[in-house]
């Protein structure tokens, strides 16, 4: 089998499991593609292979680039193409690696959020590690509302409910690594200050 077809043979799994972390249906797909959802599911399940036209809409609407989606060989560059993904509320998230599984590397931006919103908290396998470069982070992490500076850090299993923003006095930058429980950064803040 040659490298070619192996590439295109390991689209379809790639296909699903972008499909899967996006929690979005075939018919959903369908929609923001233009490619019908019995392609979209013989495309997954391996049973057709990929064709350009096919690859230049499903790439945008996962938010990677072409080379990412059908896991293109290394070029021997060791540039990092940043991509900005909009997070929606105004917030941008820069993937700062491509490769799947794994630790992966993050750079957000928040807007200036609003102190008295009511956080929306969430869980979810893994574990997450953040960093804050500017601005103020808030971090809500269980019954914990804390306040993180430059400088700062924080670490935690993500299947505690958990939050991230910006305060009212500005934008925020972090960067976060977020793995698979097990795989952890090793550095723990300093006890935060609580919020309010």
């Amino acid at each position: 089998m040659s490298d070619v077809d192996q590439t295109l043979d390991s689209v379809g799994p790639r296909l699903k499991l972008l499909r899967a972390r996006r929690d979005v249906t075939l018919a959903d797909l369908a929609e923001e593609t233009g490619i019908s959802t019995s392609t979209l599911s013989r495309l997954e399940a391996g049973l057709r292979r990929p064709t350009l036209e096919q690859l230049l809409p499903l790439a945008r609407a996962y938010g990677v680039t072409l080379d990412e989606l059908v896991a293109a060989p290394p070029t021997g560059d060791p540039r990092i193409n940043l991509r900005p993904i909009e997070g929606g509320n105004g917030a941008v998230v820069l993937p700062l690696t491509r490769r799947a599984g794994g630790i992966q590397a993050y750079k957000f931006v928040l807007p200036a959020g609003d102190d008295d919103a009511v956080p929306e908290l969430r869980t979810h396998e893994g574990y997450d590690w953040a960093y804050v470069l500017n601005g103020t982070l808030r971090l809500v992490l269980g019954e914990h509302d804390l306040l993180l500076k430059p400088g700062e850090a924080a670490e935690f299993d993500t299947r505690t409910p958990h939050w991230f923003g910006a305060t009212g006095a500005g934008p925020v930058e972090f960067l976060s690594l977020i793995g698979k429980q097990g795989e952890r950064a090793h550095l723990r803040a300093a006890p935060g200050r609580t919020h309010r």
